[in-house]
């Protein structure tokens, strides 16, 4: 019998939203949904294999419905009734929660929050007055989370209310820039990017249309302040010392810095840094950058395809800090193969002798799109060890440093049902990182695969998406432009 297990749905429209559910709670086995028109493989695979759960809702779908629904577990037939007055996600979410629960003998350390932001709840919250004691009741009775994770939230959501009180929320901006590029493609990953030895000739025509974009956002954003650039990917700092120049001074030239608050720029992979590079970043007054080890178990590295090692990091490392960079962030990722509480341990006390001024404590998110879900679908997800233990020691590490947690998110798929948090000295906070994750500032991206958000006074939020391929991306760029004016001509 196979690892994968299959949950049948007669409705594709909430299909992936229960989905979520039960990947949590069965973690260690992989899921495919089937319903009316998926590929008819897929169908002969399950019905070969045998249903593990279906679901039959008993009326039509809708947005705000909560629907009557069959549910069969197993050998266990249940029955959800609806109608109860709650939108469905919480009506029916919260009894499939505690059925789901019931039956695996096991709560979910965030209840029934899937989404990638339950420090949204919080913050909204908190905006509209509410005390802390009736936010934590909602999370408690209405979104089942852990008083743990509740209290993280609000905590959390508190520290970024303060920190953004001082930017231009209603009338101001922020601007990313994506360079799409990586020294190679790492198995958890599934941002867009190129490897650059390929695409190294299409570099200088892609930083062309860049700045041609660039161009047209500095003049329609003209009247409004700019409060963070944040340049990412891939991995900027794949681009040539020369190219880094050419980019940033043009940004410079037709961009007001005066009042940025925080321009960072991933250099990411200690493979793709140099000297001269760092050089650039620090004449053009970048005040935050990014040197992401994951894990400094070099095993770990050599298996996931990280082609940047242990001992470049630690040369690159005391570089930066002689040239002057005093905010330097560090991503590691906890749920990779094979890591176990000794070797996240290993990791910790690595960061702990380096010191960085913020730390991204990421949980392994497994995505369709990576390399590693085809890897799991083969050998299973028994060598994902994330738990309670691994994510304690990374929090008590980061609290031995002096960092405070001030930014949290959640993907689907992640390892042990945990989250992303990030870590800071007070005032060296990744002010970018809030903002994406809140929504509650227009976000102008610029670059192939980059996601602009523009956020309206009564907080409607609408988005416009370029294109992921590189050379589209350049050879349709005023088009690209021309989405752009479509969002924001009013």
């Amino acid at each position: 019998m196979s690892n994968i297990r299959y949950l049948k749905i007669n409705h594709e429209k909430f299909g992936y939203d229960v989905l979520a559910m039960f990947q949590s709670f069965y973690a260690d086995c992989s899921w495919q949904l089937v319903f009316p028109g998926c590929r008819e493989n897929i169908i002969a695979e399950a019905e070969a294999e045998g249903i593990f759960c279906e679901l039959e809702f008993l009326t039509e779908a809708s947005d705000g419905e909560d629907l009557p629904v069959k549910v069969r577990i197993g050998s266990e037939e249940l029955f959800y009734k609806g109608g109860e007055g709650k939108a469905f996600k919480e009506g029916f979410g919260g009894w499939l929660y505690d059925e789901l629960k019931r039956i695996t003998g096991k709560g979910l350390p965030w209840g029934t929050l899937n989404g990638v932001r339950p420090t949204k709840i919080a913050y909204q919250r908190l905006e509209q007055g509410m005390s802390h004691d009736e936010i934590l009741e909602y999370y408690l009775t209405e979104r089942k989370t852990s008083v743990e994770k509740a209290e993280l939230a609000i905590e959390i959501a508190s520290r970024e209310r303060e920190i953004l009180s001082k930017l231009h929320m209603k009338d101001g901006y922020s601007l990313y820039i994506g360079i799409p590029f990586c020294p190679s493609t790492c198995l958890y990953c599934s941002f867009t990017s190129f490897p650059i030895a390929q695409f190294r000739k299409q570099v200088d025509s892609y930083i062309d249309a860049v700045i041609k974009e660039l161009e047209y956002v500095s003049e329609s954003m003209k009247d409004k302040p700019l409060d963070t650039v944040y340049i990412g990917g891939g991995t900027p700092t794949t681009l040539e010392p020369e190219q880094l120049d050419r980019l940033i001074g043009r940004v410079e030239e037709l961009f007001d810095m005066s009042g940025v608050a925080e321009f960072t720029v991933e250099a990411g992979r200690a493979d793709s840094i140099t000297v001269d590079k760092l050089k650039v970043l620090k004449a053009h007054n970048v005040t935050r950058i990014s040197i992401n080890p994951q894990t400094f178990n070099q095993e770990t590295l050599d298996f996931i395809g990280r082609k940047a090692s242990v001992q470049q990091l630690l040369d690159i490392w005391p570089i930066a800090r002689e040239l002057g960079f005093d905010n330097i962030n560090m991503d590691i990722i906890l749920g990779l193969p094979d890591e176990d509480e000794a070797k996240v341990n290993h990791t910790i006390e690595m960061i702990k002798e380096l010191k960085p001024d913020s730390l991204t404590v990421h949980s392994l998110a497994i995505k369709r799109a990576s390399k590693l879900a085809q890897w799991i679908i083969q050998n299973g997800k028994s060598t994902l060890k994330n738990t309670d233990s691994t994510m304690d020691i990374a929090f008590a590490g980061a609290k031995e440093l002096g960092l405070e947690p001030y930014y949290l998110y959640r993907q689907k798929n992640m390892s042990g049902n945990f989250e992303n948090v990030g870590f800071a000295e007070p005032g060296k906070y990744g002010v970018y990182n809030i903002l994406i994750m809140e929504e509650v500032q227009t976000i102008v991206a610029c670059g192939a695969g980059t996601v602009t958000k523009r956020v309206y006074p009564d907080g409607r939020l609408e988005r416009c998406e370029n294109v992921k391929d590189v050379a589209l991306y350049t050879s349709k760029i005023a088009e690209m432009i021309d989405r752009k004016r479509q969002l924001f001509e009013d």
